[in-house]
């Protein structure tokens, strides 16, 4: 195996993007790609949200702390947004806050199931949420020769749980399947539109998605379908699969990553069409057992942040050494983190060791 000297990664930036690709591919290569966050998430905030030097100044000054950081990770920009800017272009009332991404209402309620027949996609001319998108992907292009992530991209039934109220949205899908149906139809179209316009937009791409892990173009798009851990295996294929599949068809693949424990729903979620990896949350899903099955048929990118485990979080190098005992190399990502960047530097040597070319 290459050691690493003074904190200097052994391989190049293009060696890392070929494992990467491979790895996505499920080729045997050896090494586990492995990408270390630094501090909580940086969300899309009341400081961030309309203010686009901000967002940039954030990002160059995280780059330069992260200097010496042995591991996957290559210089990028999030565009920052959050997860409900697709819901507030439907017309959700958007709301920033000051410790996470914006809040939207919702249009629909049970007691008026018909507005969700009512709902239109959104108009990609004209609309004040994709203007303000575009804006701000214009404005970090200019200013900085970094690639961009995604805006983030939720699944329909995200998008959905967001314009239908929450709760009713769980009673609709037993009382109301029709409306519900006709509500993730308009989603799915008005997604690929929003993924499409992005794509038009950004010159230099550095992910199918919106987190810090390299998803190559030709894999698939990642979407964030965190309500599956609601569901049974039977509501997620009507749901939520289906609607998954038609995104895989039209961008060649699909990654979902679902916080929580999706135990009960893996084996649903595994039978989605194009499904080209998985994304889980390792500390939350209680029977690795439901997992094992995707090892060999898709990529795993499997996450313990450090938040991700409460107050009490186990050395990160013994749990990624138990990860991957349990689902082998091939075919997986690991995507960890620490509270601060010097604990960044030690953790990457040590796990450039464990995970590094074998």
């Amino acid at each position: 195996m290459q050691g690493c000297l003074g904190g200097t990664m052994p391989i190049s930036d293009a060696e890392k993007l070929d494992l990467i690709k491979r790895t996505w591919n499920l080729e045997e290569t050896g090494t586990v790609p492995y990408v270390i966050e630094v501090g909580r998430p940086h969300h899309a905030t009341a400081a961030f949200y309309n203010d686009d030097a901000a967002e940039l100044a954030w990002h160059e000054e995280y780059h330069r702390l992260r200097a010496g950081i042995v591991d996957f990770y290559l210089p990028n920009i999030k565009p920052n947004m959050g997860i409900s800017n697709l819901a507030a272009a439907f017309g959700c009332p958007l709301k920033t806050v000051d410790d996470a991404d914006p809040w939207v209402g919702h249009l629909v309620s049970n007691q008026d199931r018909g507005a969700a027949r009512r709902i239109r996609k959104p108009q990609l001319e004209g609309n004040p949420i994709y203007a303000r998108m575009i804006k701000r992907l214009a404005f970090l292009q200019a200013k900085s020769p970094l690639p961009l992530r995604l805006v983030n991209v939720a699944s329909p039934m995200v998008t959905a749980s967001m314009i239908w109220n929450y709760t009713d949205l769980m009673v609709a899908l037993l009382r109301y399947p029709g409306e519900v149906h006709a509500l993730l139809e308009v989603i799915t179209e008005a997604t690929i539109d929003y993924v499409r316009l992005q794509l038009g937009h950004i010159k230099h791409l550095y992910t199918m998605g919106h987190e810090g892990e390299v998803l190559p173009r030709e894999i698939g798009l990642r979407i964030s379908d965190d309500t599956a851990v609601l569901l049974s295996p039977a509501l997620y294929r009507e749901f939520a699969g289906r609607y998954n599949a038609k995104l895989a068809e039209v961008f060649g693949g699909v990654v979902v990553h679902s916080c929580g424990d999706c135990s009960r729903v893996l084996s649903a979620m595994m039978e989605t069409p194009g499904l080209r990896g998985l994304e889980l949350t390792m500390p939350q899903n209680t029977n690795w057992e439901a997992i094992k099955p995707a090892v060999g048929r898709m990529a795993l990118s499997l996450r313990h942040k450090f938040w991700d485990h409460g107050p009490e979080a186990p050395d990160p190098v013994e749990y990624t050494q138990k990860v991957i005992s349990y689902f082998g190399r091939q075919g997986v990502f690991i995507l960890t983190s620490t509270a601060t960047f010097e604990e960044a530097r030690s953790l990457g040597q040590k796990l450039w060791h464990l995970l590094g070319p074998r």
